[in-house]
């Protein structure tokens, strides 16, 4: 479909796809394998100016438009959404600060994202406060020009490898969600560590760490917005953000995609290709249209985003959801057309398929999604 894309984006979606195609690929098995963070990928972004795609002109950035964020993570995702992500997670964590941060803080942190000389991270979920935010432990006490921070957070991405942190914290754990307030917390703060690093199924070559807070003062001025306001803040973070997630899944499957009906014109049964075959050219073209509705999904809503539209949580929630078990569905029937091939290392749909199980479940899961959804579809009618 044509997405009428303007010269600006065009670039961006070639300059993405190069990196993608040219320096990715060729090290994706590699990283997966070795679980490493992808240094030398994170500077080739650098210096191609992807990260200055995250932010806004007025401070440093080239963009900040959801719209184009959406067509230049579908790029990278296609070939290694893992490796990808070190750009994504970085956008994630920048939010916050884009969303409630003073002048002054946009100023100081924005333009040292949007150079890429630091990349950024989200600090929210905890082993007992995922989707429940009120459940938080964390706990941020003021004393004097300071915060001290006290408790743990769990799975974040870019973690021990970005210098920049947004932290939700407890300031009054006696109101819930409502005690719930944000920091801009920098890597080398004392009584600011992390954790181990986690093994996981997917996404590997992104570093997943505990964040740990002991006795970690925070400088008054870090705090995001005024107290109170971090569940707010996180809210709002992910209607931003969920298209992105979105955009991460119709990367993925489309990557997918592509292995499968490229192996189906050259796997030869039965004295010809797959591709002949009925049953295949059905998942074939299923594939095809559930991607192509994803896209179009986060397309809408990401303009929707850039043009001012004020309500559009739930149109960010279906693009998550809808987008990622799209991702899923496509990447398992890759490797279905692929058969045997398609379960082994030497064939990427594998690995593509264990990526996108994750969409499913970070950003809040989907069957969260569904329920953000229907709770505002039951206030519209």
């Amino acid at each position: 479909m044509n997405y009428f894309l303007t010269d600006d984006q065009l670039e961006m979606q070639e300059i993405a796809r190069r990196i993608a195609v040219e320096k990715i690929r060729p090290l994706s098995e590699k990283y997966d394998e070795e679980g490493t963070f992808p240094w030398d990928i994170v500077e080739i972004m650098r210096q191609s100016d992807l990260f200055a795609i995250l932010i806004p002109e007025e401070y440093g950035g080239i963009s900040g438009k959801v719209a184009d964020l959406a067509i230049v993570t579908e790029e990278l995702c296609a070939v290694d959404m893992g490796i990808s992500l070190a750009f994504g997670v970085t956008g994630l964590g920048m939010y916050p600060i884009l969303i409630a941060g003073s002048e002054e803080q946009k100023q100081k942190y924005l333009s040292q994202i949007a150079s890429g000389e630091r990349l950024a991270a989200f600090g929210l979920t905890e082993a007992g406060a995922g989707s429940d935010v009120g459940a938080m432990a964390t706990t941020a006490r003021k004393e004097g020009g300071h915060y001290v921070l006290n408790g743990t957070k769990q799975w974040i991405s870019n973690g021990g490898e970005a210098e920049i942190y947004t932290v939700f914290a407890m300031t009054d754990p006696e109101k819930g969600a409502r005690g719930c307030s944000a920091f801009i917390v920098e890597k080398g703060t004392p009584g600011f560590n992390f954790g181990k690093k986690e093994n996981k199924m997917g996404i590997r070559a992104n570093s997943t760490r505990e964040l740990v807070f002991e006795d970690c003062a925070v400088p008054a001025e870090n705090l995001l917005g005024r107290e109170g306001t971090g569940f707010i803040t996180a809210m709002k973070v992910f209607d931003k953000s969920r298209p992105m997630v979105g955009a991460q899944a119709v990367g993925v499957a489309r990557g997918a995609f592509e292995v499968a009906i490229k192996y189906s014109k050259e796997r030869q049964q039965f004295g010809k290709p797959i591709s002949s075959f009925q049953a295949v050219q059905f998942m074939l073209a299923d594939m095809a249209t559930q991607i192509e509705a994803a896209r179009a999904l986060v397309m809408q809503t990401a303009r929707m985003i850039d043009n001012g539209d004020k309500n559009y949580s739930k149109e960010s929630a279906m693009c998550k959801y809808f987008a990622s078990d799209v991702a899923m569905q496509v990447t398992t029937d890759a490797v279905q057309i692929l058969g045997g091939y398609g379960y082994m290392k030497e064939y990427p749909v594998e690995k593509m398929m264990r990526d996108a199980k994750i969409l499913q479940i970070y950003e809040g899961t989907n069957q969260i999604q569904r329920g953000i959804v229907a709770a505002n579809l039951l206030k519209e009618f």
